[in-house]
């Protein structure tokens, strides 16, 4: 996994969080605040520390605040190089 799609993303929220039945995720959510779409900050740390094992990057911990849109947390989860092995 090298780049994180918005479908992608919704899964591992899922996945971490579970699924507001109120809230279509299927729709155009890009722009949605993750409050609307049901998800807390628990839930958004829980989904930012799986992204940050599936894609092997380390992100600023204050991702997680500014992050408020599924757009702005793919823009700064796919603008993170992975993390490189110690050599």
């Amino acid at each position: 996994m090298g780049h994180l799609t918005l479908d992608q993303l919704l899964d591992i929220l899922r996945d971490c969080a579970g699924e507001d039945e109120s809230v279509d995720l299927t729709g155009d959510v890009l722009h949605t605040s993750f409050l609307d779409l049901g998800y807390d900050s628990l839930a958004m740390l829980q989904a930012t520390g799986r992204i940050e094992r599936n894609l092997g990057v380390a992100l600023p911990d204050d991702v997680v605040a500014e992050a408020e849109t599924p757009y702005q947390l793919l823009a700064v989860v796919n603008a993170t190089r992975p993390a490189q092995a110690a050599a």
